[in-house]
């Protein structure tokens, strides 16, 4: 935000007053110029604006009754009244009512009017990054909150299962189907396991910060497409990888793989039972500038009505399979921590498709080698 050119509204019924804020201004702010608090309005309507100067003695309305009557639906903009009498009553009805920054006097001087401005401007840029802080901070709560609720759950139900077989094994003896109740068992450990790995993931994505290396496609998602090679669907799924990758590509190897694993995993895990042709496409296309991913298969879809909802954390569009409801959410949150994007298309019993565009930092990764070896020469 402290990049970004500061914009100003300034609310004067005196035409040539304008002008001159204008003439001294223009180098320094983006300027809104207003000759009346109808005016001023509308440019709070149409713009964002940071700043409001306003003069105390206007027709009709005053300035302390204009600040006062857009608290509520513009309470960000900083507010700087102007006044050519020292009157104390506005003074105070401007602080308790109008909540000014700052109450300067007319003439204004310009050198103090623009140190005015800026002072004001980082006071709105404090507390739009106070407010950013606050919906995260809440953001994050309510995910706390759900996290431990469907954990216990998630945790508590495999292990309840696990303890009830044993209870039952040895209820019936050796006359037991031991092999029956192994299998039962082993479901069970593997659900607890994928669960406790996407608990893993989670944890390092939001603690790791970027990490950059050069990425061979080809590799990574063969090493993933292995690790699922005694899944259940697996071995009846044609898996068409197409991978056009003549540009070098840089990237987060870590959130790369976290993004491949949970598209290719959901793609394998919801297929449909009698689909006699199951098929998982990957194709990877790279440039200079970035990277698209397309992952698509014919299972067994999604609701129109959950594809809102998919990249929610434990929210599971389907019962068909006993997922965690975390993988969607942590691609998500991995695409945020490198600047990806994400669409997805699917109809119910026909199938999805997920579209990943990741930016390409070969730059960055050019860049940081080049201060790599600058240090190592000065050394």
């Amino acid at each position: 935000m402290s990049q970004e050119r500061i914009r100003v509204l300034y609310i004067d019924d005196e035409v040539q007053n304008l002008n001159l804020f204008k003439a001294c201004f223009r180098h320094d702010f983006e300027i809104f110029l207003a000759k009346s608090a109808q005016e001023g309005l509308r440019h709070l309507e149409q713009h964002d604006i940071h700043v409001i100067v306003s003069d105390q003695k206007m027709p009709g309305v005053t300035g302390v009754q204009f600040f006062e009557s857009i608290l509520e639906k513009y309470p960000d903009p900083v507010r700087i009244l102007l006044t050519a009498y020292t009157d104390v009553e506005a003074l105070i009805d401007a602080i308790n009512k109008g909540q000014i920054f700052r109450y300067l006097r007319k003439p204004w001087e310009e050198e103090d009017l623009r140190m005015t401005v800026r002072s004001a401007y980082q006071i709105y840029s404090a507390n739009r990054q106070l407010l950013e802080k606050n919906l995260e901070l809440q953001k994050k709560n309510d995910e706390l909150n759900r996290f431990v609720y469907s954990a216990s759950h998630d945790l508590k139900a495999p292990l309840g299962s696990i303890q009830g077989i044993l209870d039952l094994s040895k209820m019936e003896g050796e006359a037991g189907n031991a092999s029956e109740y192994l299998s039962l068992i082993e479901k069970s450990v593997k659900q607890l396991e994928v669960f406790i790995h996407n608990i893993i993931q989670y944890y390092k994505n939001t603690q790791l910060k970027e990490q950059l290396s050069e990425i061979d496609f080809g590799k990574v998602i063969n090493e993933i497409l292995e690790s699922y090679q005694y899944y259940q669907f697996t071995p009846y799924i044609d898996f068409r990888v197409q991978i056009a990758q003549p540009e070098q590509f840089v990237g987060d190897m870590f959130r790369i793989r976290t993004i491949l694993n949970n598209l290719l995993s959901n793609a394998i895990k919801y297929q449909r039972k009698e689909e006699p042709n199951k098929y998982v496409l990957i194709a990877v296309n790279t440039t200079a500038e970035q990277v698209s991913i397309r992952v698509e298969d014919n299972g067994i879809g999604i609701p129109g009505e959950h594809l809102g909802q998919i990249y929610n954390m434990f929210f599971r569009a389907t019962t068909e399979n006993s997922g965690s409801g975390m993988g969607l959410y942590i691609l998500n949150e991995a695409l945020a921590k490198i600047s990806g994007k994400i669409h997805v298309t699917s109809a119910l019993g026909a199938g999805t498709t997920f579209e990943v565009i990741l930016p390409n930092r070969l730059p960055q990764w050019d860049e940081l080698k080049m201060t790599t070896v600058g240090d190592s020469v000065r050394q």
